[in-house]
């Protein structure tokens, strides 16, 4: 459980040198060519890595997910559910 919780933010600030990298490496579509491999080692394995955006909104991977009725973009994310992101996420503040 440590480990993981070493290696995340290693992944997250990697991702983040690959960042300049991977913004010319898309297709005509928009999607990413090859993504970095620390990207495909963190991800899920239920995700469609062959379909994946870089958003500069967030600065977060997200796939295109195909379903029964329609065809939308998820976060993309790691085993235990975390987004996959080239910098550091906004945690929001509780309200009270």
């Amino acid at each position: 459980m440590h480990v993981r919780t070493i290696l995340l933010p290693a992944v997250v600030l990697t991702l983040g040198a690959c960042n300049a990298s991977v913004e010319g490496a898309r297709t005509s579509s928009g999607f990413i060519e090859r993504l970095p491999d620390a990207v495909v080692a963190a991800a899920a394995p239920y995700q469609d890595l062959r379909h994946v955006r870089l958003l500069p909104e967030d600065g977060c991977y997200w796939y295109r997910h195909e379903g029964p009725v329609e065809t939308t973009l998820l976060p993309l994310r790691t085993a235990e559910g975390r987004p996959i992101c080239t910098r550091a996420q906004r945690r929001p503040v509780a309200g009270g």
